[in-house]
């Protein structure tokens, strides 16, 4: 009854016109980077953080769940009609979508995407209503060594699933935690690691990096890449799906919204895992699999199912333990502090209008997708036709005047251009931004932990081996380092031995 009764409560906050208005405007913009490659959730709720400053953090929270969990909707019209996929978790969808698509299939294809992204969304949003709470609960009995050990499990699942080298990762999640140590200490008012910039003095800007490192860094990125883009002429076709597709479907979307809601909830998973894995999982257990590298339907309803489940099961540690799953959650972490929330089991407490009213927006954005996607897939295609030349420089002035107007100060804007370019220097080497972005975000809250435990045991390091969630928690991410570090080393060894 308690949560009917909380769902209840969501529902008048999130029917509230100004809360719907920004839901809409969330989905629609989700939507349209979902469409375009290049861009994708990341870098837009970077570039878009300055505008939610004037909003309530319900409604700017609500705004910037939709542009996360629109954008998986919207990568598939692309990766469907054109073989272009516009997200990353995207990439699997145009491995049979667009093949079926060739077949005349088009409008089938489309369909399935967004039923099956409607269906696990719903599904995954009652996940993190009826689980919030529960874990909620368990939270509160946590401790700082616990905390702590907690967020170093994180840290290290998010450098290990993090694609490339596991060594490179590791070190952007240590360089992200040392930029969040930048500024002045709580505890003792002295400046650390500022040389002598005054600016620094309130720790590097959140919006600077995040802008930069996936805003700057990424139209960098696009502009060394020769635009050729083509856009379908032919027609889409009927959206109905016979029979045979339907039973084939329904499976693969069960399958998918299992997976997706379980790898989302991963410290480094998220929707591009998560498609992947369901794909993987079609191949090998669906009836239809000897159809696929043709155009087999399954292909399409898993990892799209599994995509859209993801983006939502990843706001289930974020809002009750206050640790982001992956990047974007980490942009929510920061627009969270910066509006003066700390994230965390007591969140459901301290803000239900913010938590259950984020949930029941879930229900009514999956909604509006499906409701704008379907008979919008001309425009949505049409949005291809516009040169990326011509989007640029507007998203450049958009981007400087937002972090200017943050604090009227002009440094802001030099960290922006700052991290813009470290950020497509770290893409030249094949440095992941996502674990510094979590490493930057933790880090601060990990040294409070650190010091209370400390504190509180006297000094003794024991602490994190005695408590038992503690020491469960650092032999897990103990595991996991030497699971991906081995068979490195190994392949080090056998290729010394050849040479």
């Amino acid at each position: 009854m308690d949560l009917l009764a909380n769902l209840a409560h969501g529902f008048g906050v999130a029917l509230t016109f100004n809360n719907l208005l920004f839901c809409l405007i969330g989905c629609i913009i989700g939507t349209a980077i979902g469409v375009l490659p290049g861009i994708g959730p990341v870098a837009t709720i970077s570039l878009l953080l300055p505008i939610t400053f004037g909003q309530p953090a319900t409604t700017a929270i609500i705004m910037l769940a939709g542009i996360y969990y629109g954008a998986q909707y919207g990568g598939s019209t692309t990766a469907i009609l054109l073989n272009l996929p516009g997200e990353v978790s995207s990439v699997v969808t145009t491995l049979e979508g667009y093949k079926m698509a060739r077949r005349g299939r088009a409008g089938a294809a489309l369909s399935i995407a967004a039923l099956a992204s409607f269906f696990a969304g719903c599904v995954s949003t009652v996940l993190v209503a009826a689980s919030g709470p529960l874990l909620t609960s368990v939270a509160l009995s946590f401790g700082p060594a616990d905390y702590f050990s907690l967020m170093l499990l994180g840290l290290i699942i998010s450098a290990v699933l993090a694609q490339g080298s596991v060594v490179k990762s590791i070190g952007m999640v240590v360089f992200g935690v040392s930029l969040g140590l930048v500024g002045t200490d709580v505890q003792t008012g002295q400046q650390r690691f500022t040389f002598g910039i005054p600016e620094l003095s309130d720790g590097v800007g959140f919006v600077s990096i995040a802008m930069g490192m996936f805003g700057i860094a990424e139209i960098i990125l696009n502009l060394e890449k020769p635009e050729a883009r083509t856009v379908m002429t032919g027609k889409v076709g009927s959206l109905m799906m016979t029979r045979e597709e339907v039973r084939r479907s329904i499976p693969a979307v069960l399958r998918g919204t299992t997976v997706g809601s379980l790898l989302g909830i991963l410290p480094g998973g998220g929707a591009a895992l998560a498609s992947f894995g369901s794909y993987m999982m079609e191949r090998k257990v669906s009836k239809g699999r000897h159809e696929f590298g043709t155009g087999a339907i399954e292909g399409v309803a898993g990892p799209e199912a599994a995509n859209n489940a993801a983006s939502q099961t990843s706001f289930i540690p974020l809002l009750t333990l206050g640790i982001p799953a992956n990047a974007v959650m980490a942009l929510m972490v920061g627009a969270l502090i910066i509006q003066g929330i700390q994230p965390g089991p007591r969140m459901v407490e301290a803000q239900p209008d913010l938590f259950w009213g984020l949930i029941a927006s879930m229900w009514l954005g999956n909604l509006m997708l499906l409701v704008i996607n379907l008979p919008m897939i001309g425009l949505w295609v049409k949005l291809l036709a516009i040169p990326y030349r011509h989007m640029y420089p507007a998203i450049l002035i958009f981007c400087a005047i937002g972090v200017y107007s943050l604090s009227n100060n002009v440094f802001d804007v030099y960290q922006t251009v700052f991290f813009g370019l470290f950020g497509y220097l770290c893409s030249k080497l094949r440095l992941e931004p996502a674990p510094m972005l979590i490493g930057f975000v933790l880090g601060p809250m990990m040294e409070e932990h650190l010091r209370r435990a400390m504190l509180l045991s006297r000094g003794d390091v024991m602490v994190f081996v005695q408590r038992p969630i503690s020491a469960t928690m650092l032999a897990i991410g103990a595991i996991a380092l030497i699971a991906m570090v081995l068979p490195n080393i190994r392949k080090g060894k056998d290729k010394a031995l050849q040479e």
